[in-house]
């Protein structure tokens, strides 16, 4: 981490091992081709550039590609819109006026919380890296099993990754390690020389094989809506849909709001977290002796 020519070298060699002859439309001539995809010459002639320049491009000098080469290039290569994206933030990332990006603040303005705290669903706001930067009341409920097995600072990465609890937590296991790592991905290109970003990858990488497979694939991933599938030790199994939204106040950090269908099991389930929460709630912030004095 932090050396953007290796990740610009790891990702576009992925990207080209992938991708055939015949779904480039080239005829394959002879059956004993030395790479698994195209060759580098190949990708060349497909995106109209010499072979020395898309060399230069793939041992990770990326650092002034013009916009149409990269379009040219994400086209040979077939990558989809995260793909792109992520193509194009390495680009940013190689340049000389993006050496460096400053990491989004760990706290958040007291008026988004106050929107959180609106928001009648399960809600929380997170940076790229996965860190959990606030929750409403009914987020901290429905992440209690996250939230009660924390291990340093509050991170869903390290949970899915590290916590024995998350396959219990997390119907869909391996499809979570799966996304968790391409959207990891992604924020490598956005900010490559985060030290926490780069941190969390080391702790990560060093104490969970699963996820070095996972981060060798170079897959990355958007996060703006789907479905979430969790079990829940109070409320049981719970079908939600989320959404992802950036905040433009605060850049790097993104607000996911979790609801059901009216109507739906899951709905009736999230009456009866929202109850579970505020009786925990009153709980925890009751003192002792005051119901009997009242």
């Amino acid at each position: 981490m932090g050396d953007v020519r290796s990740e610009v070298r790891e990702f576009l060699s992925s990207r080209r091992a992938r991708i055939t002859p015949e779904m480039a439309g080239l005829p394959a001539y002879g059956g004993n081709r030395r790479v698994p995809g195209l060759r580098r010459e190949e990708v060349a002639m497909l995106s109209g550039v010499s072979v020395d320049y898309y060399v230069r491009l793939e041992r990770g000098n990326l650092a002034g590609a013009s916009e149409s080469v990269l379009d040219s290039l994400a086209n040979t290569l077939q990558l989809d819109d995260a793909e792109r994206e992520h193509l194009y933030d390495l680009a940013r990332a190689a340049g000389p006026e993006r050496r460096r990006r400053t990491s989004p603040a760990g706290s958040l303005r007291p008026a988004v919380q106050q929107v959180l705290d609106a928001i009648d669903s399960p809600a929380w706001v997170r940076n790229g890296r996965f860190d959990v930067i606030a929750m409403n009341t009914l987020g901290r409920a429905l992440y209690s099993p996250m939230i009660e097995d924390s291990r340093g600072p509050l991170n869903t990465a390290r949970f899915a990754y590290l916590s024995p609890k998350a396959r219990e937590f997390f119907r869909d296991y391996d499809k979570v390690l799966n996304d968790c790592a391409a959207m990891l991905r992604m924020e490598a290109g956005r900010t490559p020389h985060d030290p926490d970003f780069i941190r969390l990858i080391g702790e990560l990488s060093t104490q969970s094989e699963v996820f070095r497979e996972r981060w060798a694939s170079q897959d990355v991933k958007q996060h703006r809506n789907g479905r979430k599938r969790l079990h829940h030790p109070v409320v049981g199994d719970l079908d939600l849909d989320y959404e992802a939204m950036e905040l433009p106040g605060d850049p790097g950090f993104r607000l996911n709001v979790y609801t059901a269908p009216a109507g739906t099991p899951t709905a009736d389930s999230l009456v009866l977290l929202a109850s579970w929460a505020a009786t925990r709630e009153h709980q925890t912030t009751t003192p002792r002796g005051a119901a009997a004095s009242s």
